[in-house]
């Protein structure tokens, strides 16, 4: 079954730049694109539509999706792309599209919140939920973005793609997350930038230099180990490994910089409540201006 990528649309400036981003991500991987909207105050087959009090904001909903709609088939006219408004609260409409959906796109404030179709702790605990890979995507962002500048220092979307980079974590589950990073470089025929941050336990004391080398040294081969299947099945992709020393919530963010494309995990919540995405992810979520990926492991 082909799975469509989905966007979350509101009308927000962060939900319309997640929109075009989700238009030009499902042009590369050849997937059609879903515009979604939810306001529970859609009325149902029992209420009488032509009531002033629901027909002013039903018309407002239509306008945000009839209007992305139509600017995103201008830009992309090669894109197959479909629209409904569904009669839900947002949050359990997103997690009921995300199921079906190769990635969930929404528009993100860049605060660890997500901006428009929701927001605050409700939406956090959503995306916290979802089983597939969200993509948060930032207010402004354009195809430029994604590319390098040109010679001349200016924003270009004839230039090659900015680094895809992708955060591992050594103990714990990441071939969903490489294989979506890999993926994504590959799709963009751009290097990938693979970050992984180190650090010596306190329990330890102060070690010396020849500790920390090896230290070091360990954790080289252990990503180059972890790496080896990945870079024999994309053959193609580039891979840059940077090893950085320090806690990965605070390390991670400066290495981000330069980068067109972030992906990281995110562990599968088992519990109905809360939001926590992990203080990386939180980190990452919150300085990172260029889209986050969040893939969910177990």
């Amino acid at each position: 079954m082909t799975r469509p990528v989905v966007v979350g649309l509101d009308g927000s400036k962060e939900s319309l730049a997640a929109a075009d981003w989700a238009a030009r991500e499902a042009l590369r991987r050849g997937l059609p694109l879903r515009l979604v909207h939810a306001w529970e105050g859609l009325p149902d087959d029992g209420t009488d539509a032509d009531l002033p009090e629901i027909r002013a904001p039903q018309y407002l909903a239509r306008r945000v999706l009839r209007g992305a709609l139509d600017v995103l088939n201008e830009r992309y006219p090669g894109l197959y792309i479909a629209a409904e408004q569904v009669r839900r609260q947002p949050g359990p409409a997103l997690l009921a599209e995300a199921e079906n959906a190769e990635l969930l796109v929404i528009g993100s404030q860049g605060t660890g919140s997500v901006g428009g179709f929701m927001s605050g702790s409700v939406a956090m605990a959503t995306v916290a939920h979802v089983d597939r890979p969200v993509v948060l995507v930032r207010a402004g962002e354009t195809a430029t973005d994604e590319h390098l500048p040109d010679g001349s220092g200016k924003a270009s979307a004839d230039t090659p793609y900015r680094d895809v980079m992708v955060a591992v974590d050594i103990g714990a589950p990441c071939d969903d997350v490489l294989d979506l990073a890999f993926r994504a470089a590959e799709l963009r025929r751009a290097p990938l930038r693979v970050a992984y941050a180190w650090h010596v336990p306190l329990t330890r004391g102060v070690p010396g230099v020849a500790e920390r080398t090896r230290i070091r040294e360990e954790a080289e081969r252990s990503l180059q180990g972890l790496l080896a299947p990945w870079r024999a099945k994309y053959p193609g992709v580039f891979v840059r490994e940077n090893l950085h020393e320090g806690r990965a919530a605070h390390v991670l963010v400066r290495a981000a910089g330069g980068a067109g494309l972030l992906v990281l995990g995110r562990r599968r919540r088992r519990t109905a409540v809360g939001s926590h995405t992990g203080p990386v992810a939180h980190a990452l979520l919150h300085h990172v201006a260029r889209p986050v990926v969040l893939v969910p492991h177990d």
